[in-house]
């Protein structure tokens, strides 16, 4: 099976250069589990989630600085067209539960969550 179908495709993208408040704010307010680090060319520079905010906030480290400081940056992607066992494999490896997907010239086109795989292995049983 492949991970096309189970993309999210309006992804929520920000630059590393807003503060790492406005990040935490768009999370609560989006009702998300990240936020993807995008250039202007939509390519992938890094992630930041929910443990990352958690994180942030347990250091003390000052929110008005941003969030490029502080995003997770070893980011790891997955190409479209990829398999779900692929997705699944770096996923559970690298204890992860968000994954952008990318084209074959690293642009970001979408995104696999933990939520959406469980909603698509529940559909088909």
């Amino acid at each position: 099976m492949k991970i096309d179908s189970m993309l999210i495709e309006d992804v929520v993208t920000a630059s590393g250069d807003i503060s790492i408040k406005e990040a935490i704010h768009i999370l609560y307010v989006k009702h998300i589990g990240s936020i993807i680090i995008v250039d202007k060319e939509r390519k992938c520079k890094g992630i930041f989630t929910e443990r990352d905010a958690i994180r942030v906030v347990a250091s003390d480290i000052p929110l008005s600085k941003p969030l490029k400081e502080v995003m997770t940056t070893n980011l790891l992607t997955i190409e479209k067209g990829a398999t779900f066992a692929e997705a699944k494999n770096i996923m559970k490896s690298h204890n992860i539960r968000h994954l952008p997907v990318t084209d074959k010239q690293g642009h970001l086109i979408g995104l696999l969550s933990f939520r959406t795989i469980l909603d698509e292995v529940h559909d088909i049983k």
